[in-house]
């Protein structure tokens, strides 16, 4: 079943990268990136705002210029800000769900009730 639904994807696929060359730079460029950030490996980033600038993916390479110093230190240092964000989506929920009544008595009674 699998091998069908791949077999049926990748037919428009290629049609797709015959009609538009610059989603494969593209496709090809994310991956790199995507790699670096995985394996944090900072090194190729210099290498990668390089090719990315002559891409469609040339805004966004701006960006990881214009913030070089943060983008390195998010793929070098152990730290992440991970579990904030969670509790801020949380918290913006809970806020979204109660319809403009998120008073700060009711947004703690609501989210310290369950804890």
């Amino acid at each position: 079943m699998a091998g069908g639904v791949l077999a049926g994807i990748a037919q428009p696929v290629a049609r797709i990268e015959r009609g538009v060359p610059a989603l494969v730079t593209a496709r090809d460029l994310v991956g790199r990136f995507h790699g670096m950030v995985r394996e944090r490996d900072s090194a190729g980033l210099p290498t990668w705002t390089t090719d990315a600038a002559n891409s469609v993916l040339a805004s966004f390479g701006k960006g990881i210029v214009a913030d070089h110093s943060a983008v390195i230190a998010a793929m070098t240092q152990p730290w992440s800000n991970g579990q904030t964000e969670g509790q801020i989506t949380k918290l913006k929920l809970v806020k979204r769900q109660m319809y403009g009544r998120a008073k700060l008595d009711l947004l703690r009674a609501r989210l310290l009730a369950p804890a």
